[in-house]
């Protein structure tokens, strides 16, 4: 398979998803923190990341599967597992300069600029609930308890430094003022929602210019604000795959949804911008975290 087909049917599932969900309002993508997870290979522990991670996420939520485990057929023999007769194998991609002989691909994660001679390759990988043998490896991460999800959430905002003001009845980024405005905890309905909100907000923080200055304008004019929010659910579903919570559905984005399905039918590579953009968002915030002393 090529990689352009393969973000042509990429974008294809995609735009079914949110034409499916949109007299909820609710994305593919928010159903997928309930405990499962980031998509993790299961031989080497590894996160897939940034167009991989929504990729693998579209394909669990379609297939039904149950595992946040995927590895390829060999890696999963080579683990004495066995894929099962007809199942379906998912593609993703992976990326590589030309310079470079080696076998070493990243996981498409970053934007990436046409003249950077980068490779992709595709390679087809299958969920754990598609294998006969596939055992928990020795060291996986349980799912948190409740409190803890909490305890690990606030520890990461926190660390964040971001200015957060609490009140009102609306949650937001005011970029002037460089702060994000939350309503206050007691108001949602429970801890799970407060948190996937406050990353969405978290991911729009890190958009300032003396962050990632993260300007849309030339590469999807009109509809730059409406992909941002784009940029910030996705982003905050990978925040909640990090941090082990569920997501809450923003139902005020509704509007944005004939913005996104116009650009990513338009443009079958809007999809990979969007997601590398979210995931660089989401590496600056697991960074700063971690490099600033936590305050709350």
């Amino acid at each position: 398979m090529r990689v352009n087909d393969l973000f042509e049917r990429i974008t294809d599932q995609i735009v079914t998803a949110i034409e499916g969900g949109a007299g909820e309002f609710i994305m593919p993508w928010h159903r997928w923190g309930n405990g499962m997870g980031s998509p993790i290979n299961a031989v080497s522990r590894r996160p897939y990341r940034g167009i991989n991670t929504l990729l693998l996420w579209t394909a669990a939520e379609h297939e039904g599967h149950s595992s946040c485990q995927w590895a390829t057929y060999r890696q999963w023999a080579a683990a004495g597992a066995q894929v099962r007769k007809s199942e379906k194998a998912t593609a993703i991609v992976f990326w590589k300069t030309e310079a470079n002989d080696g076998d070493e691909f990243r996981a498409a994660g970053d934007e990436i600029s046409i003249d950077q001679r980068i490779v992709g390759r595709v390679y087809h990988v299958f969920n754990a609930s598609q294998v006969y043998g596939a055992e928990q490896p020795a060291g996986a991460t349980a799912t948190l308890k409740e409190n803890e999800r909490i305890s690990a959430a606030e520890s990461f905002f926190g660390g964040c430094n971001a200015k957060v003001q609490h009140g009102g009845d609306q949650a937001f980024y005011l970029s002037c003022q460089d702060r994000i405005h939350m309503p206050r905890f007691e108001q949602f309905r429970d801890p799970a929602s407060y948190y996937s909100v406050l990353g969405h907000e978290h991911i729009h923080w890190t958009g300032a210019r003396h962050r990632l200055n993260r300007d849309l304008r030339n590469r999807f004019g009109t509809d730059a604000y409406a992909i941002e929010e784009l940029i910030a659910e996705l982003g905050s579903a990978f925040l909640a795959g990090h941090l082990g919570i569920s997501l809450e559905p923003r139902r005020d984005h509704a509007a944005y949804l004939a913005s996104w399905l116009r650009q990513l039918r338009r443009d079958t590579r809007a999809i990979l911008t969007v997601s590398g953009k979210a995931q660089n968002a989401v590496d600056f915030l697991v960074s700063h975290a971690a490099s600033c002393p936590t305050t709350y």
